[in-house]
């Protein structure tokens, strides 16, 4: 993993990125050699092309989830993917084409060069996104413990990170319970350093649920650590793995004593004129979207169109939201609020439809220009569901010390919620989003709901 901007990426997707990059770029110029035998004389005019379509290919591969952190699609669903870059490829190599001064180079010569080098980077990506990965981007890890703490990472590992290596599981005398495979405990003849030695492990995670009484091997721990061994407890694994923070290895020294969880007066500035900017600018490309979509809920189900609910915000004041309506008018007829699901019956067919694109969220762009709320941020939820949420999970009133969003990293990483459940899922990620919030991680978030819209992930 590495950290970049606050955010933990993974060394596999950078190395995708980079590759799909390299593909494009010296494809095309591989191809353009191939089919014209000689390098056209404006060379600067070729390198400039093959480097904007490289990029152009990274953001329709990265919107239709080609770097996901974890991929759960089938080959099929990935060559369908593939095909729909490829569709995206064509305007885009027309559209870099048109507006570059080229000179001397024939226009279906260099679209036949582009779409061949991209067709070759789209059949490398799907055949390696279902390959099993070895080599140097294998991560070796090592588990300390064999309870359901290190059972939960292997299943964590095995769900989202392919080029983990799991050697084994290193017992701890204090737990008698062995959760784990027990072909995959390792006999305790030698120490934990040793063992991570002789395995060569890259990564020792402790996954222990009792610490005290010695269980802790410290001056092993310090000696891996010294010769270049990482190592990480669970919850710092967890955040890097899946990006969330989980209740159930966290504590409350972790969050105090630990980096990240900083707001501060520049970050809160620039994090305001980013929001004035992109929302204005969202607002005018989607007020004939929004138009519409006013028309047929008034055609539909007739007035009001929108609707205005409170929630909580900041810091635990209280605000009014603004979505287009897309339940019934007497959805809530006793008065008593209901957690909305996936497939409520209380939804209107037009409600249906906005719900799986969001356009219901685009009125609460206006509640992001009056400042209640933010464009990233955790999902403002009713006082009600707040009182409940607050008393049955931990830690849940640390989502309120950052403004609310119209999208979140919850909500690009996680389905719908309906559950006390689901909302301790989710303000996993929450927790993960104000510990390492950024402008990065902000861009992050808006370029990943993009890819939900487009996919359907995720979407209610």
């Amino acid at each position: 993993m590495v950290r970049l901007f606050n955010h933990w990426l993974r060394w596999r997707s950078l190395a995708q990125m980079l590759f799909d990059f390299s593909f494009v770029t010296i494809g095309l110029l591989v191809a353009v050699l191939w089919i014209g035998n000689t390098f056209p004389a404006d060379r600067q005019q070729i390198l400039v092309f093959s480097a904007l379509l490289g990029v152009a290919m990274l953001v329709v591969n990265s919107l239709l989830g080609f770097y996901q952190r974890y991929i759960k699609r089938s080959i099929l669903q990935s060559s369908a993917l593939a095909v729909v870059s490829i569709y995206l490829a064509i305007p885009l190599a027309y559209g870099i084409y048109a507006i570059m001064p080229m000179t001397g180079v024939d226009k279906d010569f260099m679209q036949l060069s582009a779409l061949s080098a991209v067709f070759g980077m789209l059949v490398a990506r799907v055949g390696s996104n279902h390959t099993a990965v070895s080599g140097i981007l294998t991560r070796r890890i090592l588990v300390f413990g064999t309870g359901t703490a290190a059972l939960q990472v292997q299943q964590a590992l095995e769900k989202s990170d392919p080029s983990a290596m799991i050697l084994g599981f290193f017992p701890c005398p204090n737990e008698e319970q062995v959760s784990v495979p027990r072909n995959m405990v390792i006999a305790s003849q030698q120490s934990l350093a040793d063992t991570a030695r002789t395995l060569r492990a890259d990564e020792i995670v402790v996954a222990i649920s009792e610490r005290r009484g010695g269980a802790m091997p410290l001056r092993e721990l310090l000696d891996c650590k010294l010769q270049g061994i990482r190592v990480l407890d669970l919850a710092s694994h967890f955040e890097q793995t899946l990006g969330q923070i989980r209740l159930d290895s966290l504590y409350a020294g972790w969050l105090i004593f630990g980096d990240g969880f900083r707001q501060g007066r520049v970050r809160t500035a620039l994090k305001r004129l980013f929001d004035l900017f992109f929302a204005s600018l969202l607002i005018v490309l989607a007020l004939p979207i929004m138009a519409v979509t006013a028309a047929f809920i008034a055609a539909e189900n007739g007035f009001p169109l929108l609707y205005r609910q409170e929630r909580v915000g900041l810091n635990g004041r209280l605000f009014k939201v603004i979505k287009f309506r897309s339940m019934r008018r007497d959805a809530e007829k006793d008065g008593k609020p209901v957690w909305a699901a996936a497939q409520d019956d209380r939804v209107t067919r037009v409600g249906r439809i906005i719900r799986k694109l969001r356009i219901d969220e685009l009125p609460q762009l206006f509640s992001v220009l009056k400042g209640d709320m933010s464009l990233v941020g955790p999902r403002p939820e009713r006082p009600y569901f707040v009182d409940q949420l607050t008393k049955e999970i931990p830690f849940y009133a640390v989502r309120h010390s950052v403004k609310p969003g119209v999208s979140g990293w919850a909500q690009v990483r996680y389905h719908y919620g309906a559950t006390v459940e689901d909302s301790a899922n989710k303000l996993q990620y929450d927790l993960y989003y104000i510990k390492n919030n950024s402008l990065f991680l902000d861009m992050v978030v808006l370029f990943e709901t993009v890819g939900v819209v487009l996919t359907g992930k995720g979407a209610h």
